[in-house]
């Protein structure tokens, strides 16, 4: 059965390996890329935008970063925000799901161990979204619109979990886990799980897409 199950798991793996780098390796990719690339001028920027590049690339060149280390320390990212959001993700998802379970199962040593996993992934979202927040400077028109919609959905996850945590409380000890009352909790965490999903969602957009915070680019460096 064990063989079975690492097969099937291996067989599943394989495509998405395969889709993920296209059925070439790092090194293939970047050659390919660099080859296919043209040369960029001076005239090829739109006005402003070399000015803007320029300082982009100063504002890198400041970073503390030191390349002899494979693990980098804390105060050489631009922001810690992206070490801990992903705690909350997780954590507010896992239990929403775990809680949907419960409703099922109706255990009260369960319905702690909820409490326990959404208290912290709360505590970790609140932390995200405000004490490590980092601002920003130099967006354009539409990554000001992806991050209002990131930062929308963020607190949505946050006073969706706070509520989620008050009804858990409520149920642990008022309604001893009576099934409608661990359902109620299910429902506002699924929002809050959504929630915290669509942040995620804008927030890697934000990265990846309007190349906002790797390097520092786009974010206010001096900003604690």
């Amino acid at each position: 059965m064990k063989t079975a199950l690492t097969f099937l798991f291996c067989l599943l793996l394989a495509p998405i390996s395969s889709q993920a780098h296209g059925g070439h390796k790092h090194n293939e990719e970047i050659q390919t890329n660099v080859q296919a690339s043209p040369t960029a001028t001076k005239s090829d920027s739109m006005p402003g935008e070399h000015d803007h590049q320029a300082m982009m690339q100063e504002q890198s060149a400041g970073m503390k970063h030191d390349e002899s280390k494979v693990t980098a320390n804390f105060d050489e990212f631009p922001s810690l925000h992206p070490l801990i959001v992903h705690f909350a993700i997780v954590l507010i998802v896992v239990a929403a799901g775990m809680q949907l379970l419960n409703v099922l199962l109706v255990k009260q040593e369960l319905a702690w161990i909820i409490t326990l996993i959404l208290f912290v992934g709360v505590l970790t979202a609140w932390i995200a979204a405000n004490n490590l927040h980092p601002h920003t400077d130099g967006l354009n028109a539409h990554a000001k619109l992806v991050l209002e919609e990131h930062d929308k959905w963020a607190d949505w996850t946050i006073y969706s979990g706070i509520v989620a945590l008050v009804l858990q409380g409520a149920n642990l000890f008022v309604y001893k886990g009576k099934r409608w009352a661990s359902g109620v909790v299910g429902i506002v965490l699924v929002i809050s799980a959504i929630s915290v999903s669509l942040a995620g969602h804008h927030g890697s957009q934000l990265t990846h897409i309007e190349g906002i915070g790797p390097q520092g680019k786009f974010l206010e460096m001096d900003h604690n």
